[in-house]
């Protein structure tokens, strides 16, 4: 097995480019490991706020809560 590192980016249809000089290299079924940038990588992650919430009197029913 050959290695061949290259950067690309992957269509909106998930066609993902091979660059020209490595298709002749290609004549069998090939393995894909996909790895993000860091920095693209910290801005999908999406960050939740605390929020809080009174629960003074607040009655817990467990049997309501198995039902479901």
């Amino acid at each position: 097995m050959q290695a061949y590192e290259f950067s690309t980016v992957i269509d909106d249809s998930g066609i993902i480019h091979v660059p020209s000089q490595y298709l002749q290299h290609i004549s069998s079924p090939v393995k894909v490991i996909l790895l993000t940038d860091d920095e693209n990588q910290n801005k999908t992650n999406k960050k939740f706020s605390a929020i809080k919430l009174k629960t003074k009197g607040l009655k817990f029913n467990r049997e309501i809560a198995n039902e479901r």
